[in-house]
């Protein structure tokens, strides 16, 4: 918006010619025609606008060639291949800046160019070829020549060259309005035939596609006439009367008062060419998309324009924020406030980056995310329409901003001790609304789920916080929020039958196991705890048994999801929980009809023999091989009995190896990698189940070094195997130890390991009291790259 002290009329933009013959923009400032002593002659001045630095300084010489063209500009060569230009802001200045030009050439001001060109290079000769075609004589604008009017704008439509020559035409003889009288005229007389014609013809001026032409169209007092020649399509029954919907139908209400003229001029005429483009002009073709380009860089700068000149306005959108925020504002008005700020985002939506970010955090400050909090909870389903709407366009701009608000928000919430401070966070506001959508296509629903998820995707999140931003909001999100998410899939399944299975609870439930499958894919320490402690896997596989089919693809998927880890505590989840006995009864409930299930179900199980899961093809084939036996349609299930023999062939056939556990009486170090390994085995076995009277073996190395006395070393092995009788053998680290120990005189103690698979009643000794969690998440590991094992590392007392 130009400062309304500065003087418009002498305001310009200074442009020059590349080398790829492109108009670089040199700045903006105030053109002067002065003498100048240095010069020794009658020189134009341009000063910046900002700081008044000298922009140009160009002697006016005598041969020097000046061209004014299209009213506003004045273009010329300050030497060989060295184009300048002057944009001016109004005609006046143009004319006024051109009569010197031209007194101090002796021309007269008339003319629209100063000199003949009488040399010209080979490039300027191809690029001005079409000077030599002859211009286009336009008729009278008379009705008795409408017909003939119409047949040249169609002749001359056919080449680039000569839609060029007709655009120029019409631009310097002020065409248009001659035909907007015309127009008007026919009207009177209820000349349907010329009317026809004059449809034709702006419809045709359209089609040329120039910025020019666009402008003298839309001008405030013809604008309506323009339309009203669109109304008269020959090739429509039935006329359409786009002037009356504009006029009495589409009204523009002002939600709050707009009291620059500049930009309430801007948004009528913003509306009406949006109304012309969508709605009267023909539809392009799939071989027109590009047809009228112009026209749409128009309406796209005007927007900019619009959303520049609100954001400058100091008391506009606080006032707007502000009545929405208010309690006592009444819902119809809430409405329309609402559905304004909800035009203005998406106006933004045109702004570059940089100015698009100002604008948003413009807004933040602003208070539009506790307003959002209050329109999202509202009755009314348009309110809550519009505000989901706004919410969607600032969470897929920029998603930290809003996360950044949740934290604030979740570390300056004083608890009331009854957890309502929770529902009232923007995150559970978001996932509430998203559960309890009355919507049957739950629409609503599918745009918050995707605002959800946009949320709570880490690979969003800023590069230069990664680790914070994610650390922090996926524990605020795993701490508050994943149990509302989870409650009404966790409340559908608690009887182990689907409780409601009716098809829009179907519908909100696959949404959810949508996002619980994502969480699965990338939080994977984070929902690894949420599906333990939940029991989750084994409440959505009830879902498998509903009449639904894409519930109960959702919910197969959900498992896939977790089986493709490979993680060793969600395979020990399954087996325990005995977990594909609800797939197998699917698969066999399906009957070997040739379908989407039965596909999905067979690529699961064939997924676990290719990466030869051992722990999960021993369990499938002892609990459930009897029940697949007979299908033999894919080869699947025999791979995974043949898959399963082998290993219990090989486990057979293994030698005992032998190995030593060496305890000395000495300091020594450790290896750092056998240690993780070691702690590895422990974790592994952490779920088991341990006698409180069951002895430890000291573990020598885990703080460095350890000092014992030979007694001491064997009464720990001694308390851990005595328990058993003689000839059996104890669990010491997950490995079985053969209960005769032999001492050397080095005091060493040396018992036999076997390489049998593990008893899950007698594993993993270290249990009471020795380990204390501590650390970041596996996700943060991750971060830094480093290869730790999933789960906490332990500190050993």
């Amino acid at each position: 918006m130009f400062d309304a002290m500065t003087d418009t009329k002498r305001r310009v933009k200074l442009y020059a010619l590349n080398a790829d013959r492109q108009w670089d923009d040199r700045g903006t400032g105030h053109v002067s025609c002065n003498y100048v002593e240095r010069l020794k002659g009658v020189s134009l001045l341009v000063r910046a606008e900002a700081d008044g630095a000298l922009l140009l300084e160009s002697k006016i010489q005598h041969d020097t060639v000046y061209q004014k063209q299209q009213d506003t500009l004045i273009v010329w060569s300050e030497a060989d291949n060295f184009d300048l230009a002057l944009s001016f802001q109004e005609k006046a200045g143009c004319e006024e800046i051109w009569e010197k030009i031209c007194n101090v050439q002796g021309k007269d001001p008339t003319i629209e160019t100063t000199q003949d060109i009488v040399e010209e290079s080979e490039d300027e000769r191809f690029d001005d070829l079409s000077d030599s075609a002859p211009p286009v004589e336009l008729p009278l604008c008379e009705i008795g020549r409408l017909k003939e009017i119409k047949d040249l704008f169609i002749t001359c439509m056919a080449t680039p060259l000569n839609k060029d020559r007709l655009a120029e035409a019409i631009e310097n003889d002020g065409y248009v309005r001659k035909l907007v009288k015309l127009f008007n005229l026919c009207e009177d007389l209820n000349n349907l035939e010329g009317l026809h014609c004059l449809y034709d013809i702006v419809k045709n001026i359209f089609l040329i596609n120039k910025n020019a032409l666009f402008e003298m169209l839309f001008a405030d007092d013809i604008i309506f006439d323009v339309i009203g020649c669109l109304e008269y399509d020959p090739t429509q029954p039935i006329r359409k009367y786009h002037r009356h919907h504009l006029k009495n139908v589409s009204k523009f209400k002002e939600v709050i008062l707009i009291t620059n003229p500049e930009l309430l001029n801007k948004i009528h005429q913003t509306h009406r060419v949006q109304y012309i483009q969508d709605v009267v002009l023909p539809t392009p073709s799939v071989f027109e998309d590009n047809m009228l380009s112009a026209l749409s860089s128009f309406i796209f700068f005007n927007k900019v324009e619009i959303v520049t000149l609100i954001q400058e306005d100091d008391k506009f959108l606080p006032d707007l924020l502000g009545q929405l925020q208010d309690e006592n504002t009444p819902d119809s008005r809430k409405l329309e406030l609402v559905q304004f700020l909800k035009e203005f985002c998406n106006f933004s939506q045109n702004l570059q980056p940089p100015q698009k970010e100002g604008f948003f955090r413009t807004l933040t400050s602003l208070g539009i995310l506790p307003m959002l909090e209050m329109t999202l909870i509202s009755e009314e389903v348009n309110i809550k329409q519009a505000a989901i709407d706004i919410l969607t366009i600032l969470v897929e701009f920029s998603p930290s901003v809003i996360r950044e608000y949740i934290l604030q928000q979740s570390t300056s919430t004083v608890p009331q001790g009854n957890g309502n401070e929770k529902d009232l966070m923007l995150m559970n506001v978001i996932i509430k609304q998203m559960i309890c959508d009355t919507d049957p296509d739950l629409g609503r629903a599918v745009q918050l789920m995707g605002v959800i998820r946009v949320l709570i995707d880490p690979e969003n999140m800023l590069p230069s916080l990664s680790k914070v931003e994610k650390t922090d909001f996926l524990n605020y999100f795993y701490k508050n929020s994943v149990d509302i998410l989870a409650e009404p899939l966790l409340k559908n399944t608690e009887n182990g039958e689907p409780a409601q299975d009716d098809y829009q609870n179907a519908q909100l439930l696959a949404h959810i196991l949508e996002l619980l499958t994502f969480c699965v894919e990338h939080h994977s320490y984070h929902i690894k705890s949420c599906i333990m402690n939940k029991d989750l896997l084994k409440r959505v596989l009830v879902l498998m048994k509903s009449a639904h089919k894409f519930l109960v693809l959702g919910a197969l998927r959900f498992m896939r999801k977790i089986v493709a880890l490979k993680d060793e505590f969600y395979n020990r989840y399954i087996t325990k929980g005995c977990l594909f006995g609800p797939v197998i009864d699917c698969l066999l409930n399906n009957n070997g009809r040739y379908n989407l299930l039965d596909s999905a179900i067979i690529e699961l199980f064939e997924f676990i023999k290719l990466e030869d899961i051992k722990i999960l093809i021993a369990h499938i084939v002892e609990n459930y091989g009897k029940k697949f036996e007979h299908i033999d349609y894919v080869q699947t299930f025999k791979a995974l009995r043949q898959r399963h023999i082998q290993q219990t062939e090989k486990l057979k056939e293994k030698p005992i190896t032998n190995c030593s556990v060496t305890v000395s009486t000495g300091r020594f170090r450790r290896d750092p990698r056998q240690i993780e390994d070691e702690e590895e085995i422990w974790f592994n076995n952490e779920d088991d189940e341990f006698d409180d009277s069951e002895a430890v073996v000291p573990h020598t190395g885990m703080t460095g070094s350890t000092e014992i006395t030979a007694s001491e070393q064997l009464d720990s092995i001694g308390k851990s195997i005595d328990k058993k009788c003689e000839g059996s053998s104890a669990k010491i680290f997950g490995t079985t130890v053969k209960t005769t120990p032999v001492i050397n005189n080095n005091m060493v103690v040396t018992p036999t390991l076997s390489s049998s698979p593990e008893d899950p009643k007698n594993s993993s000794l270290l249990k009471k009291a020795l380990v204390d969690y501590d650390g970041d998440s596996d996700e943060d590991d991750d971060e830094n790259g480093d290869l730790k094992s999933p789960i906490k590392r332990a500190r050993y007392s």
